[in-house]
């Protein structure tokens, strides 16, 4: 793979995917944490909770915990620690002055234009998966959006016909099909992955427009906009989420299998 290919590819899918992910179950695995801690520490009544009210707890979340092979977790926590510097010192800055600078309505019509661009990996995995309903969704949206949406920086779709956006991908497509996670990767600037799921990456780049942009500078740079505006969405929870961890680490793990586990099967 040429370094196009690389670079386009670390930067087109930060937020999709794995990305959505590392913003969005992690905020909901720290609620969940937090409100774990409340529950254990009294019962309605004001009173301590008995010895076997800790035995169902721990039961339950022995019950949540998600296991998976992790024979690079050096070198994982390595590109996590990495990961963590650039989210400080380069992506939440530029999501927040993003967020002052642009309003609102404009940042939600970004967010649907590149939603609607990125119509042929969800319509070509819905179709892998067998779903022919979900892919015709798929390609009732694109066109009610790209003409009544104006270039799908409107909604219509959803809006005005109730038809919510499916997302799927190449690397769901191949859970379907069998293939397991394989191991757990960190990925520089994709965060949270899995052998599987990092193929699927690769395969779901080939059908995303953006990657045929020319020159090169041009692909990068419409990336790095998608991926400011999608970060304005998201600020402050992986905060949360890592003030709420005892190991930020095997938490986002567990986090990211759980939530792509919940995708799979939808």
């Amino acid at each position: 793979m040429n370094l196009k290919v690389w670079v386009i590819f670390l930067l087109t899918v930060t937020t999709a995917g794995c990305a959505v992910s590392e913003r969005t179950a992690p905020s909901n695995l720290s609620a969940q944490t937090s409100a774990n801690q409340n529950d254990v520490l009294v019962d309605p009544n004001g009173e301590d909770f008995a010895d076997e009210d800790f035995d169902l707890l721990e039961e339950e979340l022995a019950e949540k915990k998600v296991d998976i092979a992790d024979p690079l977790e050096g070198l994982n926590r390595l590109m996590y620690g990495l990961n963590d510097v650039l989210h400080f010192w380069v992506l939440e800055p530029c999501a927040s002055a993003c967020e002052a600078v642009v309003p609102e309505p404009a940042r939600i019509g970004i967010h649907n234009f590149f939603n609607n661009l990125t119509t042929p990996v969800r319509f070509v995995n819905c179709l892998l998966q067998g779903k022919g309903e979900a892919a015709g969704t798929e390609l009732n949206r694109f066109v009610v959006n790209t003409t009544v949406g104006v270039l799908g920086f409107g909604d219509p779709a959803k809006d005005q016909y109730g038809l919510e956006p499916v997302e799927e991908d190449l690397g769901q497509t191949l859970a379907v099909h069998g293939l397991d996670n394989g191991f757990y990767i960190v990925l520089p600037l994709l965060g949270p992955s899995t052998l599987r799921d990092s193929v699927g990456k690769a395969g779901d780049l080939f059908l995303n427009p953006v990657f045929y942009l020319e020159p090169t500078e041009a692909a990068v740079g419409t990336s790095a906009v998608k991926i400011t505006n999608e970060n304005s969405f998201r600020i402050g929870e992986y905060e949360v989420f890592k003030s709420a961890a005892v190991d930020p680490y095997v938490a986002m793990r567990e986090a990211y299998i759980q939530y792509r586990n919940k995708q799979i099967e939808e």
